[in-house]
């Protein structure tokens, strides 16, 4: 019977009641108990939303509750060491041991399929190379007043109510450690930026928090006041995202704090709105107009913009506006469709943007071949982990490293997915200080220090016995990766690179570049005719 165990409950909670009445004493347990329970399936039976707990009154609540439980169990349980969701537990085991600087070697051999599909490695030399050290950095702005000397791996954007104030705090006094910078995530610079002086990376987003007016749109008295702080090293525009591009945001009044409003300079009381798209420019000229803007306006400082690839032409119509002005960002950060959020929707999340692989080497290629690529940098995100990591997206055209997960595996998190609940178990995303003061900034600041130089240390052996010194050397040609079990290609092999200046000669054999480079416009980032009229030959 589908009832049987909250009739039981019933008649368990009347004989406990009696016996209780009669005996006493630890009967009463009893009877609070099966009352308990009793009162819960008569809610069930009453209630109409659930008609499972109707139906199996009592019982469908253990349901509820295995079920609550399910990514635990399968993450500590059933998953493999090597399974990706997102992040292995090997994966996640590497960090905390480096940020815990305890021993990360494995012992009697890889768990990888090497003859699986999609392994990778990195060749090594019969000449291996002697780096003097492992604090590989890179200069960004060259030709910038305010040059910025930036470690090749650093904190992604994110931001503080996305993250709690310990986290922000440990964060950057882990960056101050190690010779590192910090974004700041959209959500602007927070006091808990501030004190410990660590470098940091200004993002500026949509909503143009820390330096908008009282409409929301962008106040340059109020940019000059932050961006001139020397503790922030470069400016950042952040035109997407990897985990939700195209997407703006909304955080309810109710979450908007006191601290919230004054670092974002937005009322309390009042919905805070990110939208989806910049009201400062709409061409893709406008944006380089406004990188330039916010060059000068900083004092010089190297700034730059984030985006995820999404329409090819839209990407090509910035690029032509470089070639055709002269305007040029000192930098841009190529977000991954794999990268994290707090919270997104699902569809977001999984199917909208360019892998980081994928849109790192459009980014790249679309640079070398309008001969550009010497003077600007490329920074990545997109799942960065270890050492290998890093060489890899080095290999296909970036400069430097971002991670953002990463550092918050340094910082205690466990993975739980629970950023967008409020309930984040290792006070890392929450906003509720019953958990987060429980955070120890002094200890997980050393503990993203360690994870930032320990890794670095990896990436010079890994360097060294493929006989190279810097991680500006690695090309395409050092990463293999197995197509099957009887085919071996580089990435060199993979993919097609495009030669220094060939997008100013002739148009590649690229398909992407054959279909849309040709009728990308830098006043617009418009569809080609081409693909409008495709949209226009639906029948509606």
């Amino acid at each position: 019977m589908r009832h049987a165990t909250y009739y039981a409950c019933l008649l368990l909670f009347a004989i406990a009641l009696g016996v209780a009445a009669w005996q006493g004493g630890g009967w009463w347990v009893a009877v609070v108990v099966f009352g308990l329970l009793s009162a819960l399936g008569t809610s069930d039976v009453m209630q109409k939303r659930s008609t499972l707990r109707r139906n199996y009154p009592i019982l469908a609540h253990f349901r509820f509750g295995l079920e609550s439980i399910g990514p635990e169990m399968r993450q500590y349980f059933i998953e493999s060491d090597t399974a990706e969701t997102p992040f292995s537990r090997d994966q996640r085991a590497l960090v905390y041991q480096r940020a815990k600087a305890i021993n990360d070697t494995r012992p009697f051999g890889t768990l990888q399929d090497v003859y699986g599909a999609d392994y990778e490695w990195i060749n090594h030399s019969l000449v291996p190379a002697h780096p003097e050290s492992h604090n590989f950095r890179i200069m960004i702005g060259e030709n910038s007043a305010q040059p910025y000397s930036a470690s090749v791996f650093n904190i992604s954007a994110m931001s503080f109510g996305a993250l709690s104030a310990n986290a922000i705090r440990a964060l950057n006094q882990g960056a101050k450690l190690g010779g590192f910078y910090h974004d700041t995530g959209e959500g602007s610079i927070s006091p808990y930026h501030r004190e410990n002086g660590g470098d940091l990376v200004w993002e500026i987003g949509s909503g143009y928090f820390g330096c908008r007016d009282d409409k929301g749109g962008f106040d340059l008295e109020r940019f000059i006041a932050n961006a001139r702080d020397p503790q922030v090293k470069m400016i950042e525009i952040k035109l997407s995202q990897g985990a939700k591009p195209g997407h703006g945001g909304v955080l309810p009044a109710a979450k908007v704090s006191a601290e919230i409003s004054a670092t974002r300079g937005v009322p309390m009381g009042v919905d805070c709105v990110s939208p989806a798209q910049h009201s400062e420019f709409t061409t893709p000229i406008g944006l380089l107009q406004f990188v330039a803007r916010l060059r000068e306006a900083s004092g010089g400082k190297p700034t730059g913009f984030k985006l995820a690839i999404g329409h090819a032409w839209e990407w090509f119509g910035i690029a032509k506006a470089m070639h055709e002005s002269g305007i040029l960002p000192d930098f841009i950060v190529v977000d991954g469709a794999e990268g994290g959020t707090g919270a997104a929707p699902a569809e977001f999340v999984d199917h909208v943007g360019v892998p980081m692989h994928e849109a790192l080497m459009l980014v790249h290629n679309t640079l070398v071949g309008l001969d550009l690529r010497g003077g600007l940098r490329i920074g990545a995100a997109g799942r960065i982990t270890s050492a290998f990591d890093i060489a890899r997206t080095m290999a296909m055209g970036a400069d430097w490293c971002n991670a953002a997960r990463g550092f918050m595996f340094a910082l205690g998190c466990i993975q739980s997915q629970s950023c967008h609940t409020d309930r984040c178990p290792t006070g890392v995303a929450t906003q509720d200080p019953s958990r987060w003061r429980h955070l120890d900034v002094p200890d997980k600041a050393t503990r993203v220090a360690h994870f930032h130089q320990n890794t670095l240390k990896a990436l010079r052996d890994l360097l060294a016995a493929a006989g190279l010194e810097h991680p500006g050397q690695v090309g395409p040609e050092h990463i293999l990766r197995r197509i099957s079990q009887i085919e071996v290609r580089s990435l060199a092999a993979i993919y097609r690179f495009l030669e220094p200046g060939d997008l100013l000669r002739k148009l590649p054999d690229h398909a992407v570049f054959r279909d849309f480079w040709a009728e990308a416009r830098s006043d617009s980032f418009a569809p080609p005719d081409r693909v409008r009229r495709m949209r226009d030959s639906k029948a509606w």
